[in-house]
C-alpha cells in the first residue's frame, strides 16, 4: 500500500523539509504542534494540523500517543520523527507498527541495537568495522602493560579506570613512556579516587569528526553516500558540517564506506542513517578512523550530502518506507563538487554563546538559488518574520547551505550569503560562522573538533578586518552620509538654501587605541581613501538596512544602521561603529570629551531573559570572588551567575521566581 498522507512528528526546520519533498512527491501532509508553535511556518505548510499539547515538549512532541492519536484523527497512514524528539525511540517504532502506520525510519531492531553505546560497539566489533583500540581488564604489571600497549600501537593513553576531571592520565608515545608511567597513574587513581585498576586505549591524535550516510531499502539493496565532516564543533555540537571531507582521499572513503555498510547490514538496516567515525589527522595511511555510534535517524546536516550527490534523502527514505527498492547501486553515487552548512543559532557569541529568545523583529534571509557560476545557496528554515524563538526547544533559527565546485568556491559563497542574512531581536552567531569561514586554518582545511577551544580561547570579539576592507567601509559610510546630507539639503531650510553636501569627510572606525581613521573625497565617481583611489559603485537611500557594494567588480555586502554621528556597518563577521565628520569639521572632534561607560561591575546583571530560580545571597551577606550568587533558567538551562570580584551586597532588586528580562540588575554589590 503507497504511503497518502503523512504525518511529520516534529517542528521547525525538519518539519518545513519534510514536507517540500511530501508535497512534490504529491502525498498529503500533516502538522502537529504545541501552544507556543501554534502559529508556526509548518503549520501552516501542511494540509491538515493537530494541537497536541502545552509548549513543553515532554508535554506534547515527546509523547507517542498524542501522535498515534493524530494519526487516527486525520487518517494519516505514516509518521516521519525527522531527527530528535521521538526520531530514536525503539518504543514509538513498535506502538506505530501494532497500529499498522508506517514508520518512515529503521526498523525497531536496528533502533534499539544502535542506542546501547556498550552493545553497538560490539556489533560495530563483529561487522569488521574498526573501533578505537583498547584493552579493558585487569592489567597485571608494568610488564603487561607494556605488551598491550605494543599490540594496540602508540600513542597511548592510560587511563585510571575511575578517572575523571582529567586526573590520572598518562599520554605514552613509546616502551618507555608506559615503563615510566604506569606506576605513576595507578598510585593517582589509588590516590584520587582509591581505585588503581588502569586501562590503556589508542589515543587519537588530531582527532576528527567524519560520518558516513548509508541508505538502505527492504530488499537487501544498502549504498554509503560519501562522508561529511562535521569536526567545527562547540561544546559537541556541530556548527559546521561540509561534504566531502578535505581529508578523505578516494581509498579512505571507499574503506569507511563498506565496513559502514557491514554495520547497517548486520542489524538489518534500511532508511537513511549515519555512522559516526573519531579520525585521526596524524595518521596519513588512511586506515586511522574508528566507529563512535550509529544515528538511526536523518541528520541535521543531510543537505550537504544532498548537494553533492543530488539525491533527496526525504525521498528516499519515503520511497523506502513504501517499500520500494534502490534505484541506484553503489557505483552510480555521484560526488559532483562541494558543499558546506552552517547552522545559524539564537545564540550571542559576544556573550559567551548564551541563549538568546525573542521576536524575530526582521528575518530576511540572502536569496536562494543558482548564481552565473553555477554556484548555490539553499536555507532551510522554519521561522519567518514576526515569529518567536521560544525558550521551549532548540535554538536553531536556519540552515545556510552552499554548492560550488570547489571548497574555497563554497566558503566564500558562504561569507557573501551570511553578510545578506538580516536577523534583528534575538542575538545571532552570523559574525562567529563568517569569521570561521575567513579563518586561514579552516581554509587549509587543517581542522580537528578543538578548533573552536583552540582559536577562540578567550571567546569571540568579532571576526578581525583587513585594512583593505576598513578602507572599504569607510568609503561606504562617507558615501552614506554624503546621501544623509544631501537629503537634509533638499528639506526646506535645513541647510540654508545654496550648501552643497560635503565631498571630503574624515571617518574613524572603532575607538580607543585600535581605532583607525581614514581621510574620504568623494567627487563625483572619483573616490579616494587615504589618497588612494577606489574602483567603488553602490546605490544607498537613507533608510536603506542593506547596501550592495562592488569593489573592482568584487561584491560587498554591508548592513548598515545609523547611530549618533554616524553608522555601524557590519560585514564579514564583525560590526564597525563608524564616526564620520565633514573634513572641515573633524579637527575640532579633539576637543570634544569622550564620554566614558558606567562602571557595572558592581551590579549583577541578568544575561539573558528567563526565570530567577535561586537567589543564594541576601542584602549584607560577605561575597567570595566566584561565588555562586543566583541561578538564571533559559532555554531549559540552568545558568549559574558568580560574583565577579570579592565584597559586600548592597541591596538586592529581585525576587526568587521571578522572571526577568536581559539587563535586570539583580543585585547590587557595596
Amino acid at each position: 500500500m503507497a504511503i497518502t498522507k503523512i504525518l511529520i512528528a516534529n517542528r521547525g526546520e525538519i518539519a518545513c523539509r519534510v514536507m517540500r519533498t511530501a508535497k512534490k512527491m504529491g502525498i498529503k501532509t500533516v502538522a502537529v504542534y504545541s501552544d507556543a508553535d501554534a502559529r508556526a511556518p509548518h503549520v501552516l505548510m501542511a494540509d491538515e494540523a493537530v494541537h497536541i499539547g502545552p509548549s513543553p515538549a515532554a508535554q506534547s512532541y515527546l509523547i507517542a500517543d498524542k501522535i498515534i492519536a493524530a494519526c487516527k484523527q486525520t487518517g494519516a497512514d505514516a509518521v516521519h520523527p525527522g531527527y530528535g524528539f521521538l526520531s530514536e525511540r525503539e518504543s514509538f517504532r513498535k506502538a506505530l507498527d501494532a497500529e499498522g502506520i508506517i514508520f518512515v525510519g529503521p526498523p525497531a531492531n536496528a533502533i534499539a541495537a544502535m542506542g546501547d553505546k556498550i552493545e553497538s560497539k560490539k556489533l560495530a566489533l563483529e561487522a569488521g568495522v574498526n573501533v578505537v583500540p583498547g584493552f579493558v581488564g585487569v592489567i597485571e604489571d608494568t610488564e603487561h602493560a607494556v605488551k598491550i600497549s605494543n599490540e594496540i600501537g602508540y600513542p597511548v593513553m592510560m587511563k585510571a579506570s575511575a578517572g575523571g576531571g582529567g586526573k590520572g592520565m598518562r599520554l605514552a608515545y613509546s616502551e618507555q613512556d608506559v615503563r615510566e608511567g604506569f606506576e605513576a597513574t595507578k598510585r593517582e587513581g589509588l590516590s584520587s579516587f582509591g581505585d588503581d585498576r588502569v586501562f590503556i586505549e589508542k589515543f587519537i591524535e588530531s582527532p576528527r569528526h567524519i560520518e558516513i550516510q548509508v541508505l538502505g531499502d527492504q530488499h537487501g539493496s544498502i549504498v554509503y553516500l560519501n562522508e561529511r565532516e562535521c569536526s567545527i564543533q562547540r561544546r559537541h555540537q556541530k556548527v559546521v558540517e561540509e561534504a566531502p571531507s578535505p581529508f578523505v582521499s578516494p581509498e579512505m572513503r571507499k574503506k569507511m564506506g563498506e565496513q559502514c555498510v557491514a554495520l547497517a547490514r548486520a542489524v538489518g538496516y534500511f532508511s537513511a542513517g549515519t555512522v559516526e567515525l573519531i579520525v585521526s589527522g596524524e595518521d596519513k595511511t588512511g586506515d586511522g578512523f574508528y566507529f563512535l555510534e550509529m544515528n538511526t535517524r536523518l541528520q541535521v546536516e543531510h543537505p550537504v550530502t544532498e548537494e553533492i550527490t543530488g539525491v533527496d534523502l526525504v525521498e528516499q527514505m519515503i520511497r523506502v518506507a513504501n517499500g520500494e527498492a534502490l534505484s541506484f547501486t553503489q557505483d552510480e553515487v555521484k560526488l559532483n563538487g562541494w558543499s558546506i552548512e552552517n547552522r545559524v543559532y539564537a545564540e550571542d557569541p559576544y556573550r559567551g554563546f548564551l541563549p538568546s529568545t525573542g521576536r524575530l523583529i526582521r528575518y530576511n534571509p540572502p536569496e536562494t538559488g543558482k548564481d552565473e557560476t553555477g554556484a548555490l545557496i539553499r536555507v532551510d528554515d522554519g521561522v519567518e518574520e514576526g515569529g518567536e524563538v521560544s525558550m521551549f526547544y532548540d535554538p536553531m533559527i536556519a540552515k545556510l547551505i552552499t554548492w560550488a565546485p570547489t571548497r574555497l568556491e563554497a566558503i566564500d559563497k558562504q561569507i557573501a550569503a551570511l553578510d545578506r542574512f538580516e536577523i534583528e531581536g534575538p542575538g545571532h552567531n552570523i559574525d562567529f560562522v563568517s569569521a570561521l569561514m575567513q579563518h586561514e586554518r579552516f581554509r587549509s582545511g587543517n581542522i580537528t573538533t578543538g578548533f573552536i577551544a583552540e582559536e577562540y580561547p578567550e571567546g569571540f570579539h568579532g571576526a578581525p578586518a583587513s585594512p583593505e576592507l576598513l578602507g572599504k567601509l569607510a568609503a561606504v559610510g562617507a558615501f552614506a552620509a554624503m546621501a544623509q546630507a544631501d537629503r537634509a539639503r533638499r528639506i526646506d531650510g535645513q541647510l540654508g538654501k545654496k550648501l552643497k553636501a560635503p565631498t571630503g569627510w574624515q571617518v574613524k572606525i572603532g575607538s580607543g587605541e585600535t581605532a583607525s581613521v581614514h581621510d574620504v573625497v568623494i567627487n563625483g565617481d572619483d573616490v579616494t581613501v587615504d589618497g588612494k583611489s577606489l574602483d567603488m559603485s553602490l546605490e544607498y537611500t537613507p533608510g536603506d538596512r542593506l547596501i550592495e557594494a562592488e569593489f573592482d567588480g568584487a561584491e560587498l555586502s554591508v548592513r548598515i544602521a545609523p547611530v549618533r554621528a554616524g553608522f555601524v556597518l557590519t560585514a564579514h563577521g564583525a560590526s564597525h561603529k563608524l564616526r564620520i565628520l565633514p573634513a572641515h569639521a573633524a579637527s575640532y572632534a579633539n576637543h570634544m570629551i569622550e564620554k566614558i561607560p558606567p562602571d557595572l561591575s558592581r551590579f549583577l546583571i541578568c544575561p539573558m531573559p528567563g526565570l530567577l530560580v535561586a537567589l543564594h545571597v541576601k542584602e549584607g551577606d560577605k561575597v567570595e570572588a566566584g561565588q555562586p550568587l543566583a541561578v538564571i533558567e533559559a532555554m531549559k538551562m540552568e545558568n549559574i551567575l558568580r560574583a565577579g570580584k570579592s565584597g559586600v551586597v548592597k541591596s538586592v532588586s529581585a525576587a526568587q521566581g521571578e522572571s526577568l528580562p536581559v539587563d535586570a540588575i539583580i543585585l547590587e554589590m557595596e
